[in-house]
């Protein structure tokens, strides 16, 4: 599992480095076959282990090419797969379309969320970070249920 963050360069090649800590995971589970492929409602990219994106092509297999919104969301998620191979420095490269879509510069934010990881522009990873903190303080902020009952 992935949790955290950590600052990483972009290089000029357009690499990035994965963090030591999840390395030997990566290697070991994945074999260092990761897929990177953009996310649907933030200016970031996701970047899954093999296996992990393996469940999430199943359950992408499952929607209808028939129904506009399932098939938009099948079309950005696989026409923006990329696969990944991690090397044996530890480097991962970031086709020019992805760090396009994430305004990708130099200085960047790995992510640990669980299963995958988020690539942010470290500028967009602060002002989304003030923005997310900002409405968890709004007192016009509605849980979910799941919310309601989630306790740290």
């Amino acid at each position: 599992m992935f949790r955290g963050s950590s600052s990483v360069n972009l290089d000029t090649k357009g690499r990035i480095v994965i963090p030591t800590k999840y390395r030997e995971e990566l290697n070991d589970n994945a074999e260092g076959q990761l897929v990177c492929t953009i996310d649907l409602h933030q200016p970031c990219l996701l970047l899954y282990p093999l296996q992990e994106w393996e469940i999430i092509e199943k359950k992408l297999a499952t929607l209808s090419s028939l129904d506009p919104q399932e098939r938009r969301v099948k079309r950005l998620l696989l026409g923006h797969a990329s696969e990944c191979q991690m090397d044996s420095a530890g480097r991962v490269l970031i086709a020019p379309t992805l760090r396009q879509h994430a305004k990708l510069d130099k200085a960047i934010m790995i992510v640990g969320q669980l299963n995958k990881f988020e690539i942010w522009d470290e500028t967009a990873w602060q002002l989304q970070i003030n923005q997310d903190i900002e409405d968890e303080k709004s007192i016009d902020s509605v849980l979910t249920d799941r919310l309601r009952d989630f306790a740290l």
